[in-house]
């Protein structure tokens, strides 16, 4: 209350009063909302800083691997550096008894690289970044874990050699067909591998083909329509028969078919006028196409553990003579049986059982180098056996079943048929 004792005052002080408490309020409430707005500002710029930690935090390891895997990257590249060589005037890379499950990205930067050789490195895949390699003549990745090619190989024009034998392949790209100088592709020992895609018939350069202890149980189509293929090996495999064309083989010299299933040869198998090694061991064969007597150039034929039927005529033994005599005549018996079987192996003329052969028609039985057969067992087995020829059958077969085998120097024959 003034002192002066006036109601205007009274009045005056009064509304005074209101008025300061009206401030005191206003200035209250914009304290509390300032703080209030300051905190909601501190608390969504501290939710800003979180969140862009928390997305610079990824970018940042990121940063920080990368940065680890340049460094890596480039050690693997010099690594790999140190592994080159010159061979035959060829740039080489050769990885052995080494761990390299895949092939880093960085080996892109060697890409003038020829040849590749990776063996027992435990290699599972081959890189998708192969058709890098443009220079690239020779792929050798055998005895390793691959399971998979990329349909990138079809990319390299220049590769002539393929070798993935001993993998995890169960399965062959068309593309592999583009490779058009591709000469050797080895395949063998790839369990799961049943087919080969028609598509590499245009494969117009192989020559050497690897299809040996795999799960084939049919003769790969494709393969009639080679033009330049001239050596096959599908042993160990589950095939039953052949095709009836397979004379459309016309440049294929060596064929390997053992371990097989295979009851019975096509007749139509004589047509194959360039054919010199043929091996039919461990199948179910019981015959032989008599036509096959007409291949000239066979050198080679191997029909051992098959269940062949086959009949040979024994003459009876002539009686013992004195100790002197009988010595002098088993001479002269061994000479005659001797040269009737070398008639009877190499089929250039044709005696009777019995008669003594002309000596210009004899033709000399050298032992073959891959088998020796020393002259003492040699001479034993004439006397065992004394194998007679039948010019009404195929001589060549029924003899050799007797006597090993023996190389003819006339028609440089090999015969295995036990």
């Amino acid at each position: 209350m003034c002192t002066c004792g006036r109601s205007q005052c009274l009045r005056v002080s009064g509304y005074g009063d209101i008025i300061i408490v009206v401030v005191m309020v206003v200035v209250v409430s914009s304290v509390s909302s300032i703080k209030a707005l300051w905190e909601t500002r501190i608390r969504k710029i501290s939710q800003d800083r979180e969140e862009e930690h928390r997305r610079r935090a990824p970018r940042d390891k990121a940063s920080a691997r990368l940065g680890v895997g340049v460094w890596e990257d480039r050690a693997l590249l010099a690594r790999l550096r140190k592994k080159l060589q010159t061979e035959d005037g060829r740039l080489v890379l050769r990885l052995e008894q080494e761990e390299w499950r895949s092939l880093p990205p960085c080996a892109v930067h060697l890409a003038q690289v020829q040849e590749l050789h990776m063996h027992r490195t435990g290699l599972q895949a081959l890189p998708s970044f192969i058709h890098s390699f443009h220079s690239l003549l020779v792929i050798d990745l055998s005895r390793n874990a691959v399971a998979h090619i990329p349909k990138e190989i079809g990319k390299l024009s220049r590769l002539r050699e393929l070798l993935l034998s001993y993998n995890r392949l169960s399965s062959v790209p068309e593309e592999l067909g583009l490779c058009e100088s591709l000469e050797r592709l080895e395949l063998a020992m790839n369990r799961d591998l049943s087919a080969l895609p028609l598509q590499l018939k245009s494969l117009s350069r192989l020559q050497h083909l690897d299809l040996s202890m795999n799960d084939f149980s049919e003769f790969p189509e494709c393969l009639l329509d080679l033009p330049t293929l001239e050596w096959l090996d599908l042993g160990g495999n589950q095939l039953q028969h052949l095709p009836d064309d397979i004379y459309r083989m016309e440049k294929l010299h060596t064929l390997w078919l053992q371990r097989n299933e295979l009851e019975k040869l096509p007749d139509s198998i004589s047509c194959m006028a360039s054919l010199e090694t043929l091996v039919l061991s461990s199948n179910k064969l019981r015959d032989i196409p008599p036509l096959m007597e007409g291949m000239s150039r066979l050198r080679f034929v191997n029909f051992r553990d098959n269940p062949l039927t086959l009949e040979v005529t024994l003459p009876p033994r002539t009686p013992q003579r004195p100790e002197k005599k009988r010595g002098m005549k088993r001479r002269t018996r061994r000479k005659t049986t001797g040269r009737c079987l070398e008639k009877s192996l190499c089929s250039c003329t044709s005696t009777s059982p019995g008669k003594e052969p002309s000596p210009s028609s004899t033709c000399t039985v050298p032992t073959s180098p891959m088998r020796p057969l020393p002259s003492k067992h040699f001479s034993s087995c004439l006397d065992r056996c004394r194998p007679t020829v039948n010019a009404t059958e195929p001589s060549i077969f029924r003899t050799a079943a007797y006597c090993y085998y023996e190389a003819c120097s006339i028609c440089s024959m090999y015969l295995f048929l036990l």
